[in-house]
């Protein structure tokens, strides 16, 4: 049911062309919004590939979106599978029939929606890659990435394993899932459930269920114990790293994310503290520093 609602309605401004896409990771439909200024038309651009955070979706991102786009920029906001307006996962209810013509059948499946697999976004994320290579407007020699909070570190992840990668900017940036298993009260729990989901005895995580904290998204342990993408910053040096952080960062220490990264980043690297925020001031008093501090870097590194 959630896959098929429909997205909050939305209308680009006059200057804006926005239009609807479809990105295909691992065999499933992901939905994609494109923006670029209208006065733009017929023209290669640096591109933005902007990903979402823990229990996110892409209509979160379109003010962010709309200001890259009237930088000069085409951007591209895409919802990991499972998200959003994009198709899930599915598995079978049951044994598939013994004869399938053509490798085809019918089955009864169920959804994996709105649970939080780094390993999956990241795959996403780097299709998503791929797939903007096929865009007439994208100059795919200067592509960008932006991601907040959970996505920070994806986009982190995918710049070290994609060399096509330029630049990326990290905005209260979440970049080692293994620190939040450590501080877990069951230490075991990752090895525990990734045993039970190995031989069938529990499934996935409900939809947006709560489990850490006020997050909307049940997170799979056994994929957050294998992902640190704090580890992978000196992999990327052909990629530009900007870190923004917040100055009273209540959910975790930027110490141990950011600032590590930072250290261990080996192309060209900045790392700005905004004062005086919490994690979602970045969303609201501080969307405008951000989003211009985004901007410079982008334009610093896929312009020039």
């Amino acid at each position: 049911v959630l896959a098929q609602q429909q997205p909050a309605a939305f209308t680009p401004p006059e200057d804006i062309d926005s239009r609807k896409a479809n990105i295909i990771s691992e065999g499933t439909r992901m939905s994609a919004e494109l923006f670029v200024l209208k006065s733009a038309a017929g023209k290669k651009l640096p591109t933005v590939i902007m990903c979402h955070g823990w229990g996110g979706t892409a209509a979160g991102l379109r003010t962010v979106a709309l200001d890259f786009a009237r930088a000069g920029y085409f951007v591209v906001a895409f919802d990991y599978r499972g998200w959003g307006a994009s198709d899930s996962r599915i598995i079978l209810t049951r044994p598939a029939p013994a004869e399938r013509p053509n490798n085809r059948f019918t089955a009864e499946v169920q959804e994996v929606r709105e649970v939080v697999d780094p390993l999956d976004m990241t795959t996403d994320l780097l299709n998503a890659i791929h797939w903007v290579q096929g865009e007439p407007q994208a100059d795919t020699s200067r592509i960008g990435l932006w991601g907040s909070s959970y996505s920070g570190g994806h986009v982190v992840y995918a710049a070290a394993r994609d060399r096509r990668v330029k630049a990326t900017v990290s905005q209260v940036p979440a970049l080692d899932s293994r620190i939040r298993l450590a501080d877990d009260p069951n230490p075991n729990r990752a090895f525990e459930e990734g045993t039970k989901r190995a031989r069938g005895e529990i499934g996935y995580p409900p939809p947006r269920a709560k489990v850490v904290g006020n997050l909307s998204g049940g997170p799979v342990w056994e994929k957050l114990r294998l992902y640190a993408p704090v580890e992978d910053a000196d992999k990327a040096p052909h990629c530009a790293m900007l870190f923004i952080t917040a100055g009273k960062e209540e959910l975790f220490d930027n110490a141990d994310h950011a600032g590590k990264a930072y250290a261990r980043a080996k192309g060209p690297k900045k790392l700005v503290e905004i004062k005086g925020i919490t994690h979602y001031g970045i969303y609201r008093e501080a969307r405008v520093e951000a989003t211009n501090l985004a901007i410079e870097w982008f334009d610093q590194h896929l312009k020039k």
